[in-house]
């Protein structure tokens, strides 16, 4: 353990971030180097019944009465994962303010739902933006164009954690790499104790809130359910991961199983090659993780404060400057296995409408889609379920280039 020590006394010396961090930051490398991946026998998995993933038309309606809606609407966050840069779209600052449809950002749609439900219902449902290192200062700056909204927004930074050279076990900034190039944020598993530690966890407990929707800034289909919402706190279920059915563009997406008793997510990369396609098939895996999360508030601080959120860590390898490097990450998803009465909810791919490349944004807006109160809503027009399979040569990636492509794509979206 030569090496953790050494790596300790490194990232002591590192003045640029806190000490709840390099608490993180150390733990997350004694857990990697301990080699404690949880190891999955393949015979031991089964597929959950629908008790632990629940069909959404299952669900009972939600309450009829305004009155009880707000009450219901009332112990809501709402908190949107926001560390991304729009950089495989050709932007340079966060994903989530890049134009969707009619002039209106991801940000701008977000802003414009939860609004319509507060003033719908008089309720005050929160906006929490998990930004990144790389996009806190842009967000803070966009955010304030918000301050007369109905509508409370709120600003936290997830973790920022050293690099580590592949070569010796350093943390990269001590070699000099002080610009953001020598850091990175840990991933969204990172989510629940920097909550926590941003003082933000405590505040919204204190105020009666109980349940925390976490989903991605760029899904267009992640909005408010008060279905889900309502059947949550009926059945006192800890955490709620929405998963849809596979279509064969979704091979890869990490699935629902029932193991050892409990409901865990298993991704791809735990999968032993030789069960690889079977993972993959739509036949025995029949779903997979929207990364639309529905969290007891109470649970995430008894876990964070018991240290028990121990999910799978995802080596990242990359180069920085010529240099090898590690970056250490967790998921959201992979801490359902530590909650209590966790469920799946099998929602709607409506649900699931992610814009993850400039093709995703194209269809989006496109005469496919409309907008309907903040809301991207398919065109009724379109008998086909399915939407258009769409592939841009390398020179329409960028959100700036692809534009002249947009009037072609309108005319195939209904054909």
């Amino acid at each position: 353990m030569e090496k953790l020590e050494h790596l300790k006394s490194a990232v002591a010396a590192l003045s640029e971030v806190s000490e709840n961090e390099k608490n993180g930051f150390i733990n997350l490398v004694s857990r990697y180097l301990s080699g404690e991946a949880q190891h999955i026998e393949w015979t031991k998995i089964q597929t959950p019944t629908d008790e632990v993933v629940v069909p959404y038309d299952t669900l009972s309606p939600s309450p009829d009465d305004p009155a009880e809606t707000k009450k219901l609407l009332d112990k809501l966050v709402v908190l949107k994962l926001n560390g991304g840069l729009g950089t495989t779209m050709g932007c340079t600052g966060p994903k989530s303010v890049i134009e969707v449809r009619n002039g209106l950002t991801f940000l701008d749609l977000i802003v414009i739902q939860i609004e319509n439900l507060n003033s719908k219902y008089g309720c005050n449902v929160p906006l929490v933006l998990m930004n990144s290192f790389n996009t806190h200062d842009d967000t803070l700056k966009i955010v304030d164009k918000y301050s007369n909204s109905n509508i409370e927004i709120h600003t936290f930074n997830q973790s920022q954690y050293p690099r580590l050279v592949v070569e010796d076990f350093a943390p990269l900034p001590s070699k000099g790499q002080h610009g953001k190039d020598g850091w990175y944020p840990p991933g969204h598993g990172d989510v629940f104790p920097s909550l926590m530690n941003s003082g933000k966890l405590d505040a919204f407990l204190s105020q009666g809130k109980e349940y925390v929707f976490v989903a991605n800034s760029d899904n267009l289909g992640a909005i408010v359910d008060l279905k889900i919402l309502n059947h949550l706190v009926q059945n006192k279920n800890e955490y709620c991961m929405e998963v849809t059915p596979k279509t064969l563009a979704d091979v890869k997406g990490g699935t629902l199983i029932s193991y050892e008793g409990k409901v865990q997510l298993l991704e791809i990369a735990q999968v032993p090659d030789e069960h690889v396609n079977e993972f993959k098939s739509i036949e025995k895996f029949k779903i997979f993780n929207t990364n639309n999360l529905w969290v007891n508030l109470n649970a995430i601080k008894r876990l964070v404060e018991a240290d028990a959120l121990k999910m799978e860590i995802i080596p990242n390898p990359k180069e920085v400057n010529g240099i090898k490097v590690l970056q250490l990450e967790t998921a959201a998803g992979a801490a359902i296995r530590f909650f209590d009465h966790a469920i799946g909810i099998n929602v709607p791919r409506s649900r699931f409408l992610p814009v993850k490349a400039t093709s995703d944004l194209l269809l989006v807006q496109s005469d496919l889609y409309t907008l309907v109160d903040g809301f991207v809503i398919r065109n009724k027009d379109r008998a086909n379920p399915t939407n258009p399979s769409i592939e841009l040569g390398p020179e329409f990636k960028k959100v700036i280039d692809s534009s002249q492509s947009r009037a072609s794509l309108s005319l195939i979206a209904l054909r």
